[in-house]
Parts: C-alpha cells; structure tokens; sequence
C-alpha cells in the first residue's frame, strides 16, 4: 500500500474505450497479432519505466501479442476500472491494489485464475499472498508485488543512546524514545494517525476493525480500545512525537526520520529508495527494520498491502489467453527480480530473493518482517473500512475528541459499509 506518492495523471483527452479491449480499436487484425491493454497503477516517475521496458521484453518474445501500456492514476484507478468494467470496456490487465481484488471480484469483472497459465507456478508464491488474492475460494489476483509495515529506526541513533536491540514491544517501544531524547536530544518515536499504520496495534491485542467471519464490527470492542488506548499513548510522554494531524503529516514524519530528527517510525518499502536520499541514510547500512512491536497478546502484526495482476473476465477468449500469457510473464522469477532491483519493491515470490537482490538492505530487511503480515479478509468492502477511522483517529489524536467517542462514531460509520454485520 503506497502513502503520500502521487503519480503522473492520464491525458485529459484519453477516452476509457480508446484504452479497452477487444474493440475496433484494440489494433487486432485477423491475420495480426492480438493487442491487449494493460493498466499500470504505479508510480509514473520512479517506477513505469521498469514496467514499460518489460512490456517491450515481453512483446520481442512474443510475436503475436502486443501490449498497450496505460499508466493509469493510483488514486483513480479504482473508481476508472469500476466504470470501465460496467461497461464492458475495460483494460485486459489491471495492476490491482489488494484491497481492489475481492471488490471486483464479487462483481464478476475479474477471470478466476486457477488452472490458468497466470497461476502455472502457483506454490512459488508465498502462501498467504495467495490466500489474500482469494475470494468465495477462488484466485482472481497473482501476486505482483507486495509490503507491509515495519519499524524502521536510525541505528546509530540508538547506539548513542546504548540501545542495542529493536523493541519488541510497544512498551520497550516508549522506554527506548525516552532514553533516545535523554541522550542524544532527538526524539526517539513519532506516531501516525492514519488507520491503516493503526492496523498493527489492533493485531498486537488479537483484534481487527472487523471480525468477517464471525460478520461482526469489532472496532469499538474492548480489545480494540486496548489497542487504540496504546496507539493514543505513543503521542504523548518523553521522547514521543506529539501528534500531526495536518494534510501534510505523512511528509513531516517522513522528512524528519529520513534527515535524522527521529529515531523511529513505523513505514512501508515503498519508502526505501526515499530513505536512501536522506542525511541520515547515506549509509544504507544505518537503516533498521524490524518487525512491529508486539501488543498484549506477544503477538505482533502488520497489513498486507501490494498489488496483484488480475485479467478482465470481459475479455474475448484470444485477449484472456494472451492476457494470462503476459502475467505469467510480468510474475515470473525473472521478472520479479528485475522490478525489485529497479523499483526497490519486494518480491512475491521466494526465488526472486536472489543475492543481488538481497544485497540492497531495505529489501533484505523488509523481507525478514513478511512472516508478521497479515492477509485481509476476503471481504469486498474491507479496505473502505478505514475512511472512518481517518476521520475519527486524528480528532483523538488532537484531543478534540474522546477515544470512546471517536471509536462509537467510527463503528456507526463502519456499519453502514457492512448493514449486515452485527455490534
């Protein structure tokens, strides 16, 4: 799940159905080859260059299929395909946000990908990748790229203040900030308010903002105020950050932990290549990552975020075969190696972890903390569930509003996404 990045939008001028398939349009011939069109959903700038240079890879190999490359806005990419897709004009290929998957899915607009060339080295993948791509048991997504959340520190930071190890837990977390601010002056830990960097305390006390299973809203449970009451307390006190709650809160605490302002925050791979540009990570080898710490239960979590490639099932038979040929292609070994060594994004697969690849330590640390993460439900309107939380989180965070309040007006904003999930 990427924060704070922008891409570059589409033309103005750009039509939906001059991107879609299977039309008078698409460039097909009966004698030609096929032409199917793919959504990218990445970053303009740092990233679709090493996607378009493998699109071209992909075409040289294979003659009778060409690719038509949309580099498609993130933040609009949702809602175009939801239209597109109603109306029968929608890309072949979508890079689909994981949260995106089993939304589209219920709605019929994704192939299903079991037995198909797409999923040919189905057990190369990690399992819960998989699992997360599933919807009513069936794989609609092959795992393109993937994150989670990690705590990322200044270790030579913590050396001056004598910390030799990263904190397990939330407590150990609060202890080292204020040791950190007694030697060496800097904060040792800032906090975001956004929900979906939330997420690892409510795991740390067992719970979630749902329970899908069970179909019951959890948020305001008593383990869930646990969480939040432990999440609250990591703005206030010695060495803690006091809370941002402005538009640009995701930049300040980016910026201040990149230039050596703090010691610690909680952050995403997709912030790699930015670390690096920071004072305080020339030396790539004073980044720190470990997993999140742990809450009461001893257990520690973090979200699941990537992308998945997934093939409109409104596609012509010729389009989907040549479309599932292209996504066994852009998730391949290969494939996944290159895009991690460019795009400094992890892999989805075990044996793209090659040495070269490991050797840039971001992705070699961000690796470690894969077995904390946690797949999303296969419910459709799971990720809308955090738009309430960032709604109330910050006003908690800023003191305009109690931590029940905040937590009882989310839970009636959450049962309305899900009418018929019970308190």
């Amino acid at each position: 799940m990427r924060r704070g990045i922008a891409a570059t939008a589409l033309v103005a001028s750009l039509a939906l159905a001059a991107t879609a398939c299977g039309g008078s349009d698409s460039g097909d011939s009966a004698d030609g080859p096929v032409t199917i069109t793919w959504w990218d959903t990445s970053n303009a700038t740092n990233e679709a260059p090493t996607y378009q240079a493998l699109v071209k890879e992909f075409e040289a190999a294979n003659k009778d299929i060409k690719v038509k490359y949309v580099n498609v806005q993130f933040d609009q990419a949702q809602n175009k395909f939801d239209t597109a897709a109603g109306s029968k004009g929608a890309p072949d290929v979508l890079r689909s946000e994981v949260g995106w998957t089993p939304a589209f899915a219920k709605k019929g607009f994704f192939l299903p990908l079991d037995g198909t060339e797409a999923l040919a080295e189905q057990d190369k993948f990690k399992s819960n990748l998989i699992e997360q791509a599933k919807y009513e048991g069936k794989t609609y997504g092959v795992p393109f790229v993937t994150d989670t959340l990690a705590l990322v520190y200044n270790k030579e930071l913590f050396e001056k203040a004598g910390i030799t190890a990263a904190p397990k837990t939330w407590d150990e977390l609060k202890t080292a900030a204020a040791t950190i601010k007694d030697k060496t002056g800097v904060d040792g830990y800032w906090g975001s308010t956004q929900a979906y960097y939330a997420q690892s305390f409510l795991f740390g006390e067992g719970t979630d903002t749902v329970d899908a299973d069970a179909k019951k809203i959890t948020v305001n449970s008593a383990e869930a105020k646990k969480a939040y009451g432990t999440w609250l307390g990591l703005f206030d006190g010695k060495g803690l950050h006091k809370a941002d709650t402005t538009a640009d809160a995701y930049a300040h605490i980016q910026d201040a932990f990149v230039n050596g302002k703090v010691a610690a925050i909680i952050q995403g791979p997709w912030e790699i290549t930015n670390f690096y540009k920071g004072t305080a990570f020339k030396d790539k080898a004073n980044l720190g990552i470990a997993t999140v710490p742990a809450g009461s239960t001893g257990k520690a979590g973090a979200p699941t975020g990537g992308h998945n490639l997934s093939v409109y099932a409104g596609s012509d038979e010729a389009h989907q075969k040549a479309a599932l040929k292209f996504v066994n292609f852009m998730t391949s070994a290969k494939s996944q190696a290159t895009i991690a060594l460019k795009n400094s994004t992890l892999p989805t697969r075990d044996d793209a972890y090659t040495d070269q690849v490991k050797a840039d330590p971001g992705i070699a640390g961000y690796q470690t903390v894969l077995s904390a993460a946690q797949p999303r439900p296969a419910l459709p309107e799971y990720s809308s569930l955090w738009g309430p939380l960032d709604t109330e989180l910050p006003k908690i965070a800023g003191g305009k509003e109690s931590l029940d309040k905040g937590l009882s007006s989310a839970e009636t904003a959450i049962a309305k996404l899900v009418p018929d999930f019970s308190k």
